[in-house]
């Protein structure tokens, strides 16, 4: 057999396609060139209602004179609605598949556009500036501005490639944000503004690149016109730059512990004050839009006013969901999530991909609520980011979105249902990277913004605000809080409520993500231990840098490439390198106060007894559901319990300790790795995971719900 490849050379698909009147895609080819013969070749992919395999039995193959081969696949129409497909082209290089390791499969990504058909845009409803009752609808804009640690170990790490990658955001890392902002204040637009969520990560690497003059000297004195600009206020006093609240590492806050939410929310405080001269917002954008009710407490605990999600798992939180199948790219809600009550204004929108109906009259800020494992109710005003319209708009504003025809389409839905309370009008936020694709371009933040302007200048329907203004002028009722589904953004592989995107290949025999969860799990609790033990020692800052870089959520999106899934165990690594005799010290002086920590639990299947992914398809579920989980304790583990609170009676489940999770990345410390088994037919349930160490501290878990059919 001629030796097998080393190389991909070359992969060929189209960059963007577009949807027929179905809005499902036509028919399409994918090929990819390597340096000699795949033994195993395969196309996977990441569309927004599941995945696709591929496999060579569906390919044609051609030789190159220079022995180079080429291997091409033809996608069928209707495989997947619209959105972005993430392509993942692979190979692995052993002729035994049984016996290849991760290293040996070679792996090249790419991604295409799907748009939407275009179809005839629909009539707008008209009202009068001179009507001072007329409906109008609010909205803003937001920003998000992100560049991880590429090596979780060495923040003085630099290359070519992170030289290319900075210096091709010049423009949005100085000054079109501000370019933005002041044809607000020249158009005479009174509370118009933004907000914008910076990591501390990236404000760091901005910082050092204006020191030492990486990127050509493209960044010296970076940050000048956003501090300027900062400075500018609307009509109400409120930043017409309004910094978010923000994890300053870009964590996945939904699945690290209270503390470190806190944590990463102060140090996050204090880099936005020194770079930009302003406080950070009490308004919170959690990294990947991702949130869960169970981070009330925290966000309460860290002085969070209001924070922001995305508006379909409000939408999916009501009874009467009209879930729009795998074309929505998520299963249906669980049952236990649909406690809002129904509503009737349920509108599809068109000129624009939107994979489900939403609710114009949910659009406006609202008091969310948690309950925890004693009853107590935890609330926050919760933001609405519209999915769609946001996502449209991150293609670069006007000749990517249509505002006035978009727009209008919400706005003639509220006047025709008479859903708008003057009160509390509707108000959304169109959230977007402001530094990638087509909303992080120079003509989204000047011509675009120039055009938008004009706009709102002649359309009395509608205004631009930050969300201050909006809250000042408008404050949500606190006696009627609401639920939220858990999920993040659309662009997390449509961020589903278990946030799967970080959970990949949880279904195989290992997962390089559930090992990094696993790792953090135990670096959380040697970090925890003696920061309660020990305050105040040197050591401290220099092990929680290591602690909170590693909650990095990056570290888990790029499944499948070893330089990301390797990053959470160098960190946890070196943290525990540092501190093990500290560890040890601990441990003899029988002084461990801390008690285990315990990793956010996830389902399978996600909806028992409801549906379940099949290949491009829903399938039944088994009613029989497995809760799994980390913990971890320096002390050992004496007992982990699942509480589960049905109709009929609490009872306790001892949890199945499957042992450390096995690691394949050399890790020094790793959480054990338990299961409970639910019974079928309990109903609209509630559970929480209480542990205990081998000193007797008890810690519990958050209270989670779940619907067992």
């Amino acid at each position: 057999m001629t030796d097998p490849f080393n190389r991909i050379l070359e992969v060929v698909l189209p960059d963007a396609l577009q949807c027929d009147d179905s809005d499902r895609n036509p028919a399409f080819a994918i090929a990819f060139t390597a340096d000699g013969v795949v033994p195993f070749p395969q196309v996977i992919l990441h569309a927004p209602a599941g995945q696709h395999l591929l496999k060579s039995d569906a390919m044609t193959v051609s030789d190159g004179p220079g022995g180079e081969r080429t291997y091409t696949v033809r996608v069928p129409a209707g495989l997947s609605g619209c959105g972005e497909i993430k392509v993942q082209v692979e190979g692995c290089r052993k002729a035994d598949i049984h016996q290849a390791g991760g290293g040996d499969w070679i792996k090249e990504f790419r991604s295409l556009r799907l748009a939407p058909a275009i179809k005839p845009k629909p009539a707008i409803q008209m009202s009068s500036a001179a009507d001072p009752g007329a409906a109008k609808l609010y909205f803003g804009i937001h920003k998000h501005m992100h560049q991880p640690y590429y090596n979780a170990t060495d923040r003085r790490y630099w290359d070519g490639e992170k030289d290319s990658i900075f210096g091709a955001r010049g423009g949005p890392y100085t000054h079109f944000i501000p370019t933005a902002v002041r044809q607000y204040l020249n158009g005479g637009l009174p509370h118009a503004g933004l907000s914008t969520s910076w990591s501390g990560s990236l404000i760091e690497q901005l910082d050092r690149c204006a020191a030492e003059g990486l990127c050509g000297g493209r960044f010296g004195g970076w940050n000048h016109e956003l501090r300027a600009v900062a400075q500018e206020k609307t009509a109400l006093g409120h930043p017409r730059v309004d910094f978010s609240a923000f994890g300053f590492f870009h964590p996945l806050m939904a699945l690290i512990p209270e503390r470190d939410i806190v944590k990463q929310i102060d140090w996050h405080r204090g880099i936005i004050r020194a770079a930009f001269g302003i406080d950070a917002s009490s308004v919170l954008f959690p990294p990947e839009t991702a949130f869960h009710v169970r981070m009330i407490p925290a966000l309460n605990r860290a002085g969070i006013r209001a924070v922001i999600y995305d508006s379909i798992h409000r939408f999916r939180a009501c009874r009467d969901y009209p879930y729009a199948g795998p074309n929505e790219g998520m299963l249906p809600p669980n049952l236990a999530e649909q406690v809002n009550p129904p509503v009737d204004d349920w509108l599809q929108l068109r000129n624009i991909w939107a994979g489900s109906k939403i609710s114009p009259g949910l659009l406006r800020p609202e008091y969310v609520r948690y309950e925890d494992p004693d009853g107590k109710i935890h609330q926050i005003i919760a933001v609405p980011a519209e999915r769609y319209i946001g996502n449209e708009d991150a293609r670069g504003g006007f000749g990517a979105l249509q505002y006035p025809d978009v727009l209008g389409q919400v706005y003639n839905q509220i006047v025709a249902t008479g859903a708008f309370d003057p009160k509390h009008p509707p108000f959304m936020l169109l959230h977007s990277d402001g530094d990638n694709h087509g909303g992080g371009a120079d003509s989204y933040y000047n011509h675009n913004t120039g055009q938008l302007v004009q706009w709102l200048q002649g359309d009395p329907r509608f205004e631009l605000t930050t969300i201050h203004d909006y809250l000042d002028r408008f404050p949500p009722d606190p006696a009627r809080a609401a639920h939220i589904e858990p999920g993040s953004w659309s662009g997390a592989d449509n961020g589903d409520p278990q946030f799967m995107k970080w959970f990949s290949r949880y279904d195989q025999p290992y997962s390089p993500d559930l090992n990094s969860w696993a790792v953090l799990t135990a670096f959380q609790n040697v970090a925890h231990s003696l920061e309660d033990a020990l305050p105040g020692s040197a050591w401290l800052d220099d092990l929680n840098r290591l602690l909170l870089t590693a909650e990095t959520s990056c570290y888990w999106y790029w499944t499948g490439q070893h330089v990301w899934d390797q990053q959470v165990t160098n960190a946890a690594n070196a943290g525990y390198g540092m501190v093990k005799s500290e560890v040890d010290a601990l441990l003899a002086s029988g002084n461990d106060r801390t008690g285990p920590t315990i990793f956010a639990p996830w389902i399978t299947p996600e909806n028992p007894g409801g549906k379940r992914w099949g290949q491009g398809c829903l399938l039944d579920a088994p009613r029989e559901g497995t809760v799994h989980t980390f913990a971890h304790d320096i002390s050992g583990l004496s007992r982990v319990t699942l509480v589960l609170r049905a109709a009929s009676a609490e009872t306790r489940i001892k949890m199945t300790d499957h042992g450390p999770y096995p690691s394949q990345t050399g890790a020094a410390v790793t959480a054990r790795y338990f299961t409970a088994e639910l019974p079928a037919g309990a109903g609209d349930a509630r559970y929480y995971i209480e542990a205990e160490d081998g000193k007797g501290n008890l810690s519990r878990g958050a209270l989670e719900r779940v619907y067992l059919a």
